[in-house]
């Protein structure tokens, strides 16, 4: 996979789980139906939701790994085996997130409502969506962060400006 494609995964992992934050836990404690929880799994499937987690394991081993080496530098050569032991024998693992991820859909929406959302994102128009959208947050980002540096200098430039005027020299 190219990092292109990993990032457009990424940011579109992130924008869903944005979402998913957003309408918050209205749903906490329901047990989701099956058939919800078959269609949640159908649409982390449909938009590569698991992308923005793939990584976890892999970078809890290295922190793991760096807690050690600050301790003792000579442990290099045992850790990196190791980590490479703990990553085939983590990796299962990861399906415990998409389980959660799942269940965070199926309590969220019915499953009339994924289905829908799985069938949005399977059409054309579904697909360029997915196909573009991290290109669309990508220049987002940057303009919000760009239009933050201006707002910044200008805040700053003001309040220096009052100061000065209640008698501060700054």
């Amino acid at each position: 996979m190219s990092v292109i494609q990993a990032t457009k995964r990424a940011v579109r992992a992130a924008a869903i789980g944005v979402a998913l934050i957003a309408l918050g836990s209205a749903a906490h404690g329901q047990q989701p139906t099956p058939g919800a929880m078959a269609a949640a799994k159908e649409l982390i499937a449909v938009t590569d939701s698991m992308a923005l987690f793939r990584p976890l394991p892999a970078g809890v081993i290295e922190q793991a790994k760096l807690v050690f080496l600050q301790q003792n530098p000579g442990l290099a050569k045992d850790l990196n085996e190791i980590a490479i032991k703990l990553r085939e024998e983590l990796a299962p693992r990861l399906s415990e997130v998409g389980n959660e991820l799942a269940k965070l859909y199926a309590t969220n929406f019915s499953e009339s409502d994924l289905k829908a959302i799985v069938a949005f994102y399977k059409s054309d128009v579904g697909k360029k969506l997915l196909a573009r959208q991290p290109a669309v947050v990508n220049a987002g980002l940057k303009f919000a962060q760009d239009w933050a540096n201006k707002l910044s200098d200008e805040v700053i430039k003001r309040m220096r400006e009052e100061l000065k005027k209640r008698g501060h020299n700054l």
